[in-house]
């Protein structure tokens, strides 16, 4: 058994409200400044919807990830042969295009304009190549709240029932935050020829050195979820750093930080390194099962034992049982990981959102009720489009969860109302009262300290202590020379 530790975010969909206040949190700390202003680090989606950059759920154009291929995983675009073959050529990485051409506006022309008949327009000039651009054909969250556009709504690769956004009265939408997912078995790191992106041994944040990177750009076509740029300034590549300086003094990520609904989760789950192979071997649908199975208990004392042998402080220890991420993901069930077929096991897990609810009458659809808790059959999301999306197309983790988060809603409501809840409604979930109570606390009360569990550990402390072990080893070694 090989335990690592792993700081870990969860995401409670059915709370986000897409105000991109966390978006606007990372750009102006990492990525405002040259070169890097395409890049959005944490973006919010708007689902159905073709996201950012454009269809990058669609691996049979990117051919990012991982496949199954017999008792092995390989990469699914380019091998070791092919790599060296593309060296200077990536045919599966998106283009701006995909992206958007980032821009700004002459505000100065707003009172240097000479004289004239018209109002002096700021017109939208290239930050690239300082060119004017006469239309502007993309930006940032482009299609935000269009999903119920046949134009983007309709390029969503999770989508099977298309009928659905044919019909406005019928179409949902709820929205979807990314950041990188710091995988447990990052394509990124793989492909990269120079080895500059590395996975960190103490907390399993994903960075890149940028004084190794030479900018082959193998991490942007391997990334599944397109979550490594490419700085055209500096010609290295850039990725979110789960705003590692903060975690190392114990804070939470900047993004979480700034979350308005409070939808963020920080915690440290303990992981087998080596059961990761053999979970990615498994079925598509059995993905979240396998995923589910690598992930350890904090209290079991041989996990604790092997923890400490690679390193796990007790502060970290103490930090996974108190993990709000461990609960969501391992103990309830109710965190799934995104696309867990792209095989690279995302540490980062979505709580699917209880979509809104409609009722028919003949021809007619309109919404239920207010303050009626619908049945799980009535729900507008297709059960398909969230396997889809968080399950690798298995219906029935979908359903499971589903129930659990009906379940609750119906037993808090009644408990709220001082009415007696329905009998069996928990227990036909898989929850009791005081499992109930606890979700229900980090779902709608629990306070910073609940949410975000994230322990002091800088990365000097741990080199101070590794100095210090090799000179009391030498120390050792020298006494019983002495002897």
């Amino acid at each position: 058994m090989d335990v690592r530790a792993q700081i870990v975010m969860a995401f409670n969909l059915d709370k986000c409200i897409g105000c991109h206040a966390c978006s606007i949190a990372c750009k102006n700390i990492w990525t405002d400044r040259q070169g890097a202003e395409y890049m959005w680090w944490n973006n919010v989606e708007t689902k159905p919807g073709i996201g950012y950059p454009k269809r990058w759920e669609d691996q049979e154009e990117y051919q990012g990830g991982w496949v199954a291929d017999g008792t092995n995983l390989r990469l699914k675009g380019l091998g070791k042969g092919p790599t060296l073959l593309n060296m200077f050529y990536q045919p599966n990485m998106p283009k701006l295009d995909d992206y958007y051409e980032p821009f700004d506006f002459d505000y100065a022309n707003l009172y240097k304009a000479p004289p004239g008949s018209d109002q002096p327009v700021a017109d939208a000039f290239s930050q690239i190549s300082g060119e004017k651009m006469p239309v502007i054909q993309g930006g940032p969250n482009w299609d935000d709240d269009l999903s119920g556009s046949q134009l983007y709504a309709a390029g969503d690769v999770n989508l099977e029932e298309k009928r659905l956004i044919e019909d406005y009265g019928r179409i949902f939408m709820h929205y979807l935050p990314r950041i990188c997912n710091h995988c447990a078995h990052p394509a990124c790191v793989a492909s990269c020829p120079s080895r500059a992106l590395y996975k960190r041994g103490e907390d399993g944040i994903v960075l890149v050195d940028q004084n190794v990177c030479r900018g082959w750009r193998f991490c942007t076509s391997a990334c599944p979820y397109k979550k490594v740029y490419f700085n055209w300034a500096s010609g290295k590549a850039e990725k979110c750093i789960f705003c590692y300086p903060r975690v190392e003094t114990g804070v939470c990520s900047s993004c979480a930080h700034s979350c308005v609904g409070r939808i963020r989760y920080n915690g440290v789950l303990l992981y087998d390194a080596d059961k990761v192979g053999d979970a990615l071997l498994r079925r598509d649908d059995q993905l979240v099962e396998g995923h589910r199975g690598v992930i350890l208990d904090p209290r079991d004392p041989q996990v604790r034992e092997g923890a400490r042998k690679n390193g796990v402080s007790d502060q970290w220890l103490a930090a996974a049982e108190k993990s709000p991420v461990y609960a969501l993901v391992k103990e309830f069930g109710v965190a799934l990981p995104l696309h867990p077929e792209f095989r690279t096991m995302p540490m980062s897990f979505y709580i699917p959102a209880l979509s809104p609810v409609i009722g028919s009458a003949g021809e007619l659809f309109e919404v239920v009720e207010h303050g009626e808790i619908p049945p799980l059959e009535s729900l507008r999301a297709p059960i398909g489009f969230l396997a889809s999306l968080l399950a690798g197309g298995n219906r029935e983790v979908i359903t499971q969860v589903l129930t659990k988060l009906i379940a609750l809603r119906i037993h808090m409501r009644a408990k709220s109302l001082g009415r007696p809840a329905p009998t069996g409604a928990l227990q036909a979930a898989g929850l009791d009262e005081a499992g109930a109570e606890r979700l229900y606390r980090l779902f709608a009360v629990g306070g910073y300290g609940e949410r975000h569990v994230v322990p002091p550990r800088q990365r000097e402390e741990l080199e101070a202590e590794r100095r210090k072990g090799e000179r009391g080893f030498g120390i050792l070694r020298k006494t019983r020379r002495g002897k």
